[in-house]
C-alpha cells in the first residue's frame, strides 16, 4: 500500500451544486489521516500553470458546504489533447506538462471530480501513469455504473419548482408553456422534474417524438376541459427524423453547443395545436444555488469515499452510487458511455400510465 503524504483535488468540467461538499470532505478527510491537499483550480489547468494551486487546510473549507459552484473554479473546453498549450515556460504538450508538473509538485496522487469528459481526461493520465480516483458529477445524472450523482437532485428540484409557477400563468392564459431543462443525451432531469411537476407531455433524447402526437394529447385536454398544457423537453430532445437544435456547431477543442428546442417545440405546438404558446428556457439556473440536503449528504459520501480509496492504494477507480454502499468500479468501464434512460424504467412507464406523452 503507497504512503500519500500529498494529495491534488481538481473539479472539471461543467459546474454543479455539491462540489463543494465533495472538496470540503476531501480537505477533512485526508488532513484528519495526516495528508497534505492541494487544491488544483480551473481543472487540470492547476497543474499546467504553477500559479494555479494552492494547500488547503479545514479552515479553508469551512463554510462552503452550502454553496454552490466550486472554490476551485472549473473549465470545460472539450478535448485539451488537441492542441499545444501555451504558458509563460513555453509550448508544451498538454499530457507532457501535466505529468511533468504532477512530479515537480510532488503530488502522490489526484482526486478528480468531474463528468464524463473529466473522467475521460483522468482515465488517459491513469493511464500514463498518474495514481488517481475519480467521482462522478453531472447533474444530468448520465454516468454510466453510477446509480445516482449530486447536482441532479437539486437540479430536479429546481425544474419542478419552475414547472409549478409556470401552471399558474398557463391555467390562467389558457396557454401550452414548454419548458426546456438540461440533458444533452439523456433525459434524467426532464423525465423525473416533468413527472414530479405534473407536466402532460415529457420529450427526451432517448425517444424521438412526433408533433402530430404531441398534439393529438393537448387536443384530448382541451376536450375535457383542461385548456392548458406543459410541456417539458429536454435540450437533447429532437423529432422523428429530424435533429436536435444547436446554437453552436462543434470546432476543434469544443464540443457542440445545444439551445432551441423549446423555442423549436413552441414555435410547431402553437402552428398546430393553435393555441398561444410560449417557452422557458431554465439553462443555467440548474445548476446555480445550494445543493440540496441528498446532494450534500451524498457529495460528502463521495469525497470521502475518494479519499478511503486514495489511502488504500486503489486508483484508476471512480466512486459509485449503488444503494445503500458506495463502490470503487474501473474508470475504463465508464469513460466513454453514457446512462441513457432505459425505455422499460418503471418512471418511464408509470408516467405512460398515467397518460403522459412522450411523442410517440
Amino acid at each position: 500500500m503507497p504512503t500519500i503524504q500529498k494529495l491534488g483535488v481538481l473539479t472539471g468540467g461543467g459546474d454543479a451544486p455539491g462540489l463543494n461538499a465533495v472538496i470540503r470532505a476531501v480537505v477533512k478527510t485526508a488532513s484528519n489521516a495526516g495528508v497534505t491537499v492541494i487544491g488544483l483550480e480551473d481543472s487540470f489547468d492547476g497543474l499546467i500553470y504553477p500559479e494555479k494551486s494552492r494547500v488547503l487546510t479545514p479552515k479553508d473549507v469551512t463554510g462552503i458546504l452550502r454553496l454552490g459552484g466550486t472554490m476551485l473554479g472549473t473549465v470545460n473546453r472539450g478535448d485539451p489533447f488537441a492542441e499545444p498549450i501555451q504558458t509563460p515556460q513555453g509550448t508544451f504538450d498538454y499530457g507532457d506538462r501535466v505529468m511533468h508538473m504532477f512530479q515537480e509538485m510532488k503530488l502522490d496522487a489526484l482526486i478528480c471530480i468531474g463528468g464524463d469528459g473529466t473522467l475521460g481526461i483522468s482515465y488517459e493520465f491513469y493511464k500514463k501513469g498518474i495514481p488517481l480516483v475519480g467521482v462522478p458529477k453531472t447533474i444530468d445524472n448520465d454516468i454510466y455504473g453510477t446509480t445516482s450523482c449530486f447536482g441532479f437532485d437539486t437540479a430536479v428540484s429546481f425544474a419542478t419548482d419552475a414547472i409549478d409557477r409556470l401552471h399558474t400563468t398557463a391555467e390562467a392564459h389558457r396557454r401550452i408553456i414548454v419548458v426546456e431543462v438540461m440533458g444533452r443525451y439523456a433525459g434524467w432531469i426532464a423525465l423525473h422534474a416533468g413527472v414530479a411537476g405534473g407536466a402532460d407531455v415529457i420529450l427526451i433524447p432517448e425517444i424521438p417524438y412526433d408533433f402530430d402526437k404531441v398534439v393529438e394529447c393537448l387536443r384530448r385536454r382541451d376536450e375535457r376541459g383542461a385548456r392548458f398544457s406543459i410541456v417539458v423537453v429536454a435540450e437533447g430532445a429532437r423529432p422523428k427524423d429530424g435533429n436536435v437544435s444547436i446554437l453552436e456547431e462543434a470546432h476543434p477543442g469544443y464540443a457542440e453547443r445545444l439551445g432551441g428546442a423549446a423555442k423549436f417545440c413552441a414555435d410547431e405546438l402553437g402552428k398546430l395545436a393553435g393555441k398561444e404558446t410560449r417557452y422557458v428556457v431554465l439553462g443555467h439556473l440548474q445548476r446555480g444555488g445550494a445543493p440540496t440536503a441528498f446532494d450534500r449528504t451524498l457529495a460528502t459520501r463521495f469525497g470521502g469515499k475518494a479519499v478511503e480509496l486514495v489511502l488504500r492504494g486503489q486508483f484508476g477507480k471512480m466512486v459509485a452510487n449503488h444503494p445503500p454502499e458506495l463502490v470503487p468500479i474501473p474508470l475504463g468501464e465508464v469513460v466513454g458511455r453514457t446512462k441513457l434512460v432505459p425505455l422499460d424504467y418503471d418512471l418511464l412507464q408509470t408516467a405512460r400510465m398515467m397518460g403522459v406523452s412522450f411523442g410517440d
